[in-house]
């Protein structure tokens, strides 16, 4: 246990605990590397537009965030990114227009997004217990999860899946961000920060559908570069 995370939650599960004090390890030099990561992937930042447009078009003013993107007018009620890490995808959120704040499980991450956008809402909490952040019941109009159920053990994503839907109002969106897998199976792999698992998009599909969601569409983009030699995934829902 390090030193920032000794005031985490005791009960935490010993996979999260492991997971926080990881990124803690790497928060400044993950910072550097992925800050601006959004700027070279247009195919995200489609997938991020297409949530925002959703989400302010379900509407729902009375966020805090004062006058919305290049419409104007209120944003829409609150959207949260969960495990935002260093906050650079909360703050695009902000730039569509949603009131958006960040959770994650890292407190030097989140010192990390307090420090570069000292506007913003950010708290270290956990994914899957969003009632002890205050976070009641259908209480979000949007979630979205950029590859943060990555470092989750597949037999307890249905439980995160089901605290997102508890969180989202009916017929709030959900986005999500992960690994693909090769085959049809889920497959564990050696995450530069710690053990992570790609999903195959019908495989998280299904367990999403089961936690009260609708496919809305899909993305699957194939690595290019020096990213991962796996294809990337992209699940846009809407609660039931």
């Amino acid at each position: 246990m390090t030193e920032l995370s000794a005031h985490l939650p005791a009960h935490l599960p010993a996979h999260l605990r492991a997971t926080a004090d990881a990124y803690d390890g790497v928060a400044a030099r993950y910072a550097e590397l992925f800050r601006d990561a959004l700027d070279g992937q247009p195919l995200e930042r489609a997938v991020l537009a297409a949530f925002a447009d959703l989400v302010r078009a379900a509407g729902g003013g009375g966020g805090e965030g004062g006058e919305g993107g290049e419409g104007g007018g209120e944003r829409p009620g609150p959207v949260a990114e969960l495990g935002c890490g260093p906050g650079a995808v909360t703050a695009h959120l902000r730039d569509l227009g949603l009131d958006a704040f960040g959770v994650d499980l890292s407190p030097a991450m989140i010192d990390l997004a307090r420090e570069a956008y000292p506007d913003l809402r950010f708290e270290v909490g956990s994914m899957d217990e969003l009632d002890a952040l205050g976070v009641a019941d259908g209480g979000l109009r949007g979630v979205v999860s950029w590859y943060s159920l990555i470092h989750t053990p597949p037999a307890e994503v249905p439980r995160f899946l089901a605290e997102f839907r508890r969180v989202l109002v009916p017929g709030g969106l959900l986005l999500l961000g992960f690994f693909g897998s090769e085959d049809e199976s889920v497959t564990p792999f050696d995450h530069k920060v710690t053990t992570a698992y790609g999903w195959p998009l019908d495989a998280l599909a299904e367990r999403a559908g089961a936690a009260g969601f609708t496919e809305i569409g899909r993305l699957r983009r194939e690595p290019v570069g020096e990213e991962r030699r796996l294809p990337l995934g992209y699940l846009l829902l809407r609660g039931r």
